[in-house]
């Protein structure tokens, strides 16, 4: 099947032409069609897999067919997403896919002053991408009127609920016109969202492009156990044994983000943080470094886990393993987008048996464990998996020599005495690599 076959609009294929896209994936066979023809969607497919597509392609073709000016404050479509990392994602896939068309896309969320954007909506909106908080401020100040809205989009709406949004979400349905076209794209469900769809949508078309909360078959994933005390150690060695360029790695707190990011420096390696007490300008002037390739490393939390999307993304490291099963599912979905390859590799210390056991519960099998010579967990990671079984095994304690704590056969982090070992899931990603293209919004 094409993208001509699906019924959009000329401009709408020269520009997937432009960027690259042959043919449309899965959830957008499904998911266009249906939203071209009015419908109410519930999709459920892997982070990656074009979910942004899916929707912005029919809405951009169905408000071009209008051809209908907005008026002062007025928004035709509206796209609510939980970060402002996402917004800023979205908002730049609609500018892509709609370049060839006359109509308008903005982004307004917190963290940054409130005048440019009441500014900015006094012109209207064709398409508004917007945090649930910040709208309802815009919403109360007279900046925002719905009464010529015809579709409405919530992205990832499944996080929003883990964010606490549950109750920003009843205030803006309560002020959204009962007519309109509701969609809901996630890559996880759980059941606060079948919840909302019950009580939100009409009669809307259910779409499961993929088993809900798995992750993406393009993605090797593998658990290395070790000590908590020993990981930034050990990444920093794997870091250098395997020759690692451009890595993101997700922490579970904003001073591990911080720590992490000051170990590295010491060791001269480009690093930047993400997370929520870094004012947006910085998030995303260090989110475009990654991008380009002058920073490394990007350490971050899960504001950042659905607000990344970088083509070719080699590498995500769960330095901590995550507090919420489903957020796994969306680090790793940072790499092995559009169906390329990638690998997501997570530090598991002994207390985190309980957070690895309900990541593979969700994904309904056992990760795979591979430990690193020389930083054996004198903790042992007891068995999580479906059939698992306690095997008793003595404690591991090498000598060390040089370093902070490497193996024992490694003199420094940056010496050229490594191993060179090339076990199992190691061979993939090694040496140099291009910086990351722009995001493709796939």
């Amino acid at each position: 099947m094409t993208f001509a076959a699906l019924g959009l609009a000329e401009p709408l294929l020269h520009a997937l032409a432009q960027l690259g896209y042959k043919t449309p994936t899965t959830v957008q066979q499904q998911a266009i069609p249906a939203i071209l023809a009015g419908r109410d969607v519930v999709a459920a497919a892997q982070t990656g897999t074009g979910k942004t597509a899916a929707f912005a392609l029919p809405i951009l073709h169905r408000l071009a067919e209008e051809e209908t000016p907005v008026g002062e404050n007025l928004v035709r479509a509206l796209v609510l997403v939980p970060t402002r990392e996402l917004a800023e994602q979205v908002m730049e896939s609609f500018r892509q896919y709609g370049a060839g068309l006359p109509l308008s896309v903005y982004a307004a969320y917190g963290g940054v002053n409130l005048g440019p954007q009441l500014q900015r909506l006094q012109q209207g909106v064709d398409v508004l991408v917007a945090t649930p908080g910040r709208l309802i401020d815009l919403f109360t100040k007279g900046a925002v009127k719905f009464r010529e809205l015809r579709t409405v989009v919530l992205d990832e709406a499944d996080r929003m609920f883990d964010l606490g949004f549950a109750n920003d979400l009843d205030i803006l349905f309560s002020a959204l016109p009962r007519q309109r076209q509701t969609l809901l794209f996630s890559a996880t469900f759980p059941p606060a969202i079948g919840d909302l769809a019950g009580k939100r949508l009409k009669k809307p078309l259910r779409i499961e492009a993929a088993p809900r909360n798995t992750a993406a078959k393009s993605v090797k994933q593998w658990v290395v156990p070790v000590d908590k005390k020993r990981k930034t150690d050990l990444f920093l060695f794997m870091r250098k044994d395997r020759d690692w360029r451009q890595v993101l790695v997700f922490v579970k707190t904003k001073k591990g983000c911080d720590e992490l990011v000051e170990r590295l420096s010491t060791k001269q390696i480009p690093a930047e943080a993400i997370h929520g007490d870094r004012p947006q300008a910085s998030r995303l002037k260090a989110l475009e470094a990654f991008k380009a390739g002058e920073i490394e490393v990007l350490v971050a939390t899960d504001v950042a886990a659905r607000g990344i999307d970088i083509d070719g993304l080699p590498l995500v490291i769960n330095f901590d393993l995550p507090l919420q099963a489903e957020d796994y599912v969306h680090r790793i979905g940072r790499t092995g987008r559009a169906g390329q390859a990638g690998e997501a590799i997570s530090f598991v210390a002994a207390d985190e048996a309980p957070l690895l056991a309900a990541v593979e519960n969700l994904l309904r099998k056992a990760l795979s464990r591979d430990e690193e010579p020389g930083f054996e967990p004198k903790h042992q990671v007891p068995p999580t998996g479906p059939n698992a079984v306690a095997k008793p095994k003595p404690a591991v304690s090498k000598p060390k020599a040089g370093g902070r704590g490497g193996p024992s056969n490694w003199v420094d982090e940056f010496s050229d005495n490594k191993p060179g070992r090339r076990g199992p899931g190691r061979g993939g990603f090694g040496g140099a690599r291009k910086p990351a293209g722009k995001p493709r919004g796939r």
